[in-house]
């Protein structure tokens, strides 16, 4: 028997597999999980640096780089405003908390104590002390680009996350947020804040001793990466040596050594 096509009803082809949404049109299901993960992320971030936003908006711009806009000439949506504005919010807070905590410290001491605060270094060190790093949203890069950039900004970011916790809650609230992260630094300065050689002058005219003199011993390594080895010497005293990349560097670890055995601290805590 021969049937005619047309007879047949449509409806008998409802069985057949629907076409697949376009590429890239997300599922309702599928965005209300993004949007519950970014919002449990942002939270657990927020119980980190010890703030909750009340706009939330904030922290988000604070850590997105401007590759993960979609157009970078929109830059104002990226980071780098509050980073501006981080930046100097840092500087008074620290600045602030220098100035009560050093009372006998001259001008002179607080500029080099705030310099080794505010540097991007330590904005770094407390990001990754807050586990900022895998918050930065970033676009569409390798996986080793995006962990290069990723640790290259995070002074960056910390410094954004002030200015967000300022913006949010004023001055108190990113003034106990950098107290918060900072006042342990503070007390306990990550590296010399003086010049050894210039501590080491100071202390021998103290002593009535002449200006140290400094010798090069040897000279090692290829031309474009040689190492010297210096000498320091004071009368009375043994000489001591340093090693460095260049004369001046290895100066600075001889005076630091002469100093480290005659029992002279370099950090100048005037506390």
């Amino acid at each position: 028997m021969i049937v005619d096509v047309t007879d047949i009803d449509s409806s008998s082809t409802a069985t057949d597999p629907t076409p697949p949404p376009p590429t890239g049109e997300q599922p309702a299901g599928r965005k209300r999980r993004s949007k519950s993960k970014a919002k449990a992320t942002a939270e657990v971030i927020e119980q980190r640096i010890g703030h909750t936003f009340a706009d939330p908006s904030l922290l988000n711009t604070a850590l997105t780089h401007v590759s993960a806009l979609k157009s970078a000439r929109n830059r104002a949506d990226s980071y780098q405003r509050l980073e501006f504005l981080g930046d100097h919010v840092l500087g008074l807070v620290v600045s602030d908390m220098l100035y009560r905590a050093f009372p006998n410290a001259d001008e002179g001491e607080l500029s080099k104590r705030l310099a080794d605060l505010v540097r991007k270094e330590t904005c770094a060190d407390i990001a990754r002390s807050l586990d900022l790093l895998d918050g930065i949203k970033l676009g569409t890069v390798g996986a080793g680009a995006g962990a290069r950039l990723r640790k290259s900004v995070l002074g960056d970011i910390c410094e954004a996350v002030i200015g967000a916790v300022f913006l949010d809650g004023g001055y108190p609230a990113a003034a106990d947020f950098v107290q918060r992260n900072w006042t342990e630094r503070m007390r306990k300065p990550a590296r010399s804040l003086r010049d050894p050689k210039t501590v080491l002058q100071e202390w021998a005219q103290g002593k009535g001793l002449p200006t140290p003199m400094y010798r090069e011993v040897e000279r090692t390594g290829p031309h474009h990466d040689p190492q010297f080895r210096v000498a320091v010497s004071l009368p009375g005293l043994e000489p001591a040596e340093g090693v460095g990349g260049s004369k001046r560097a290895a100066e600075k670890v001889a005076a630091s050594v002469m100093l480290a055995r005659e029992g002279v601290s370099t950090g100048g805590n005037d506390a």
